[in-house]
């Protein structure tokens, strides 16, 4: 299919990669293997978004949403990443761990500079681009004097509602908030004793944007201007020198310790509680402040120890996913979704499941079939036993509320609610917290360890006594982020693969460390923490075998992240050995490609499309006999040595030809993937044909109604 494929910037970013080093024991003695840096390597691919934001063939509004990406992305990066680092250079200061002294340099400038490239794609591309769409985004210029009055009652009837001014010219015990946007205002009274005023920008209660149509121009307006341009108003009598805009961004590390004992929810409430007053880690600021003002607010607000980053004038531009432009022209075309049809519409999904395995691609697939599962597991009077593991969870979640109703009707229902996910932890509090009044039983977060893992088993009455059904997924039980993540879902029937999940959810319950056990075996299934890692480098050695005894051995695998440095000194074992490896790896990826004599038969691609590409899988060509697994583990070292995560094979012949179709589809992407070099470099793919993975991939779904 022919589709622009051009990318029309290449950002060097990354001119100085900072390289750790180890030496491999074992079969592989004495040879020195390299490793991208962890975090460079991250913004590699956060510069990766910002190409796609530059490229004119992606359309207007889509490149927008990228550019919010990447602001989010980078928050987040400040909120982990640096406070990570910062503890590690103050550990290499007192010779506990090494770490070059130049990292956190590098990794400054690196960022500075795919700010520039950001504040370029902005300027010059997408406000020239609005304006001839009739959309005028009012962006760093004086706001027009026709619209002023329109936004003055704005600004009386609705946001100064929410306006909260400190003084900080003395001291203070205040505090702002993580992430939220604020004034820093100068005033002058009526001597000559200039006061500095600290202004909030509600935009945690109103929308960041504000449209007016004027003379059939449509005009946006930030918050933070309508709030600059009147905020006299607050001041009456006293003369606003400067306003200027900043915001702190705060670690978000909960730092819970790894203890068993106490209501480990209502610790991290706690926590989370005082996350948004947490550690300063940035302080972002319009670059017009004063030097004075500047000092004046770190000394104030305490924020001597956080990284002083100079911004634009504005901030939190992830808030661009909500700029109010709805024209469909500027989308882009939504694909067709395949739906899974009931083979008897007299039967119900769970005998379809008992009869065969099904395979669902989300978002090609439409994800009503996987909420029919947990409905008809809540009403079938033969289901009398659910388990599921809940990671992350829409907000109002149509799968909770089935497994509440199964619970009201009767079943048995057991829940892993990982209440140590990420941002989420709120969230799935308040769920564990309606599922356990409703007769559920919870299962508590385990300190020190997360559940990753993405399985749902029920259990049912049969003439044998009881049968498994199942689901198995590669991505979180959501029906939000089911829209724009691809993932894998295996519902199945394999007695033997879903008797050993039930086992993992029995000694969950046991909320028991384990490495401290040997009580779980599992043939078919890869676990975290018992037997993944183990199982991944036996398929590797296989593989190796397989050159030396009849000279052909491949891998492919997919990942979101790939960092573990043994597994890693596996696949460079491999390539070594003459296997053929190719990796697909969205974001992070620590392995070093195309180096002679380490990686030279090793390529790593990236895709960044329309949807955020999230399915894990690894395919192994076993001698001509090709095993394909597919599970929630990314060869991170979270996800190896510090999480419960499962991996397990599809052993249908007929769905594994669709994975590996699927799977050859994305190695030949030469329109949205790129080639990651030795350099880290993000190179767009070469290729005979044009390739857009997404696309052929929704083509070949509906066409042939994959299930």
């Amino acid at each position: 299919m022919l589709v622009p494929c051009a990318f029309n910037y290449i950002l060097p970013l990354v001119e100085v990669i900072v390289m750790n080093k180890i030496r491999v024991k074992g079969a592989e003695k004495g040879v020195d293997y390299t490793f991208f840096d962890r975090d460079l390597s991250w913004l590699s691919f956060n510069e990766r978004v910002l190409m796609e934001a530059s490229r004119e063939a992606v359309p207007l509004l889509e490149r927008i949403r990228f550019l919010a990406i990447y602001s989010s992305n980078l928050d987040e990066f400040y909120r982990v990443r640096i406070p990570a680092l910062k503890a590690l250079y103050t550990l290499s200061q007192s010779k506990k761990v090494s770490i070059p002294d130049t990292r956190l340099d590098v990794i400054h400038n690196t960022i500075l500079k795919q700010l520039t490239f950001f504040g370029t794609i902005i300027r010059q591309q997408v406000l020239p681009a609005l304006k001839r769409n009739n959309i005028h985004l009012v962006y760093q210029e004086p706001v027009p004097e026709t619209i002023q009055p329109f936004l003055e009652e704005y600004f009386m009837n609705v946001v100064a509602s929410y306006m909260h001014i400190v003084d900080i010219t003395e001291r203070t015990e205040y505090c702002p908030e993580n992430n939220k946007i604020y004034l820093a205002v100068t005033v002058k009274g009526s001597g000559k004793d200039l006061r500095v005023f600290i202004v909030n920008v509600p935009s945690d209660k109103l929308s960041r944007f504000y449209s007016v149509q004027h003379e059939g121009t449509s005009y946006i307006i930030f918050l933070d201007d309508i709030v600059k341009l009147f905020v006299g108003k607050l001041f009456r009598e006293k003369q606003v020198v400067s306003c200027e805009s900043f915001k702190i961004t705060r670690d978000a590390e909960l730092d819970l310790e790894d203890e068993f004992e106490g209501n480990i929810a209502k610790k991290i409430e706690k926590k989370i509680s005082q996350r948004d007053f947490g550690l300063a880690t940035r302080f972002l600021y319009e670059p017009t402040m004063k030097p004075a003002t500047c000092d004046l607010l770190r000394d104030r607000l305490g924020l001597r120890t956080a990284e002083a980053v100079q911004g634009g004038a504005y901030h939190n531009l992830k808030d661009l996913s909500s700029i109010p432009v709805h024209d469909k022209a500027l989308q882009y075309p939504p694909y067709r979704q395949a739906q899974y049809t009931i083979t008897n519409g007299q039967h119900a999904l769970l005998e379809d499941i008992t009869r065969q395995d099904i395979l669902l691609h989300p978002p090609f697939h439409s994800y009503e079939t996987v909420l029919r599962f947990f409905n008809e597991a809540a009403i079938d009077a033969f289901v009398t036993k659910i388990y599921v593991t809940l990671y992350r969870v829409a907000s109002d979640s149509r799968i909770v509320h089935a497994l509440i109703n199964a619970a009201r009707n009767g079943k048995k229902v057991m829940v892993f609610v990982e209440l140590k996910a990420r941002f989420d932890e709120a969230n799935n509090i308040k769920w564990a917290k309606q599922m356990k009044s409703a007769g559920i039983t919870i299962i508590d977060s385990i300190p020190g360890l997360k559940v990753h893992a993405k399985l749902a088993v029920i259990k049912k009455k049969c003439a044998k006594g009881y049968e498994y059904n199942g689901l198995l997924a590669t991505g979180n039980f959501n029906e939000s982020t089911a829209r724009f993540y691809t993932d894998h879902i295996l519902f199945t029937a394999h007695q033997p693969m879903l008797k050993e999940a039930e086992d993992l959810f029995l000694f969950l319950k046991k909320r028991r460390n384990p490495k401290s056990s040997d009580e779980l075996k599992f043939k078919h299934l890869l676990v975290g923490q018992f037997n993944l890692q183990q199982r991944f480098i036996a398929l590797i050695n296989r593989e190796i075998d397989h050159v030396r005894t009849d000279g052909k051995g491949s891998i492919t695998i997919k990942l979101n992240n790939l960092e573990d440095q043994v597994l890693i000194s596996k696949l460079y074992e491999a390539a070594r050995a003459g296997v053929q490896v190719t990796l697909i790896v969205r974001s992070i990826c620590c392995l070093v490609p195309g180096i002679a004599g380490m990686s030279d038969t090793i390529t790593v691609k990236r895709i960044v499309d329309r949807y955020l590409e999230h399915g894990r899988v690894f395919m192994f060509g076993n001698g001509g006999n090709t095993e394909v697994y597919i599970g929630s583990a990314d060869w991170m070292n979270r996800n190896i040595y510090r999480r419960i995560e499962v991996c397990f094979p599809v052993y249908n012949a007929q769905l594994r030809s669709q994975l590996i179709k699927m799977l050859a589809l994305q190695v030949a992407d030469t329109v949205q993937a790129v080639v990651l070099d030795e350099q880290m470099n993000n190179i767009p793919a070469q290729g005979e044909y044009l390739v857009r993975s997404q696309e052929e991939i929704s083509n070949f779904i509906v066409k042939n109604q994959v299930v």
